[in-house]
């Protein structure tokens, strides 16, 4: 039986992979991707966000040098954090797809996306590739909130349109628009109280949260709207009538203004809650990031557009109900397209992604230099 050819891009996602680098936590990936960097041969500067965001590790920009081919400058961007781990990590290829054996997340998002570009610009700068001017970008906390790119300065970036590969479904979908988005924590407060001697002289925040969570909109509302209550925290003992319990929500919409509409129904449903409850209500209110809608046929859509079709994909052109860095990017002006690369289940034990589209993606990014440097 023939044996696969090694895979660079697979060794090193499987690397990635192997480090744990929650949010916050990304020194360490950090360290092993600009090694790389200095043994490509590559020259990059960090800047000094980390301290400020509670990082680790700041953004780490790199340019590949050798851009003397006219056309289009891009840049690549991609995320050095994952969700939390939840368990041990064992990546591992089996029959072809790469899995973490210890049942905790892989690390795929977005590490595969780290890795094949990394393997792309080794890969230009061996084969001494033509290309327009290529930039890599790599951002800590994104999964919470797009803390990093948030705190970089675009300045830096001499290409205005860029990519990440960021969305979970196969190759080929080309994200058009994400949603904007606020979190919302609503605290119920009411007043403690022995609940076996005295519960007529206490006011439950839990009863509270609990009419004020029954009254509320929840899940999709329509196309391009959707409501989730997370988190609920309340309580301090079993025999103690609750002071306090607190609500973690969020609201996304493709429309921006529909944003503020959901909030505003989801805090008149909690204070009247409260009202009949004699309690009071707390809110903190934060928007998270700004939606986006790119036009189909935008500089950055078209060239991810003929750069998949070069590399044998059909394209598919669509929405996603996520965020990406690319939202922080396209708010500043920048057109950032976002690109799915085959991951599968992610933030969840049962992540995954082929090998063959770790292979196929680094395929598809050189495709985005060609394409970029041919545009006139």
């Amino acid at each position: 039986m023939q044996q696969a050819p090694p895979s660079r891009v697979l060794d090193l996602f499987l690397e990635l992979c192997a480090i744990p680098s929650p949010s916050g936590e990304e020194r360490a990936v950090a360290d092993r991707v600009v090694g790389e960097l200095d043994a490509i041969g590559l020259e990059w500067e960090e800047d000094d966000c980390g301290p400020g965001i509670g990082a680790t590790a700041g953004n780490v920009l790199c340019r590949v040098p050798g851009a003397t081919a006219p056309g289009l400058p891009i840049f690549l961007c991609a995320h050095f954090d994952t969700v939390p781990v939840g368990g041990e990590l064992d990546p591992r290829v089996e029959e072809g797809v790469v899995r973490n054996t210890a049942a905790a997340i892989l690390g795929a998002d977005n590490k595969s996306a780290i890795a094949v570009m990394v393997e792309a610009a080794r890969r230009i700068v061996i084969e001494r590739r033509p290309h327009a001017g290529l930039e890599l970008l790599f951002t800590p906390k994104e999964e919470v909130g797009l803390v990093g790119a948030a705190a970089f300065d675009v300045g830096r970036l001499e290409a205005r349109v860029g990519y990440v590969y960021d969305q979970a479904a196969p190759i080929g979908d080309v994200v058009l628009g994400s949603p904007s988005a606020q979190e919302l924590r609503l605290t119920l407060v009411g007043r403690a109280a022995h609940a076996g001697m005295y519960p007529e002289d206490g006011r439950s925040a839990i009863v509270a949260a609990a009419r004020a969570v029954a009254d509320m909109p929840h899940g999709r509302l329509d196309d391009e709207t959707s409501v989730n209550v997370g988190v609920i925290r309340g309580g301090t003992a079993r025999n103690v009538v609750p002071e306090r319990c607190t609500l973690e929500a969020e609201v996304r919409s493709h429309d921006h203004h529909r944003v503020g509409e959901v909030v505003q129904q989801l805090v008149d449903a909690a204070a009247f809650a409260a009202s009949l409850s004699d309690c009071t209500l707390e809110t903190s209110i934060e928007p998270k990031y700004r939606g986006y809608r790119l036009r189909d046929d935008g500089v950055g859509v078209t060239l991810a557009v003929e750069a998949l079709s070069r590399a044998g994909f059909e394209p598919r052109l669509g929405l996603s109900g996520g965020a990406a860095d690319a939202n922080v990017f396209n708010a500043r002006g920048l057109e950032c397209v976002n690109l799915a690369n085959g991951m599968a289940d992610i933030h969840t034990p049962d992540e995954s992604i082929a090998v063959e589209d770790l292979d196929r993606m680094v395929d598809v990014t050189l495709e985005l230099v060609n394409a970029a440097r041919e545009h006139g």
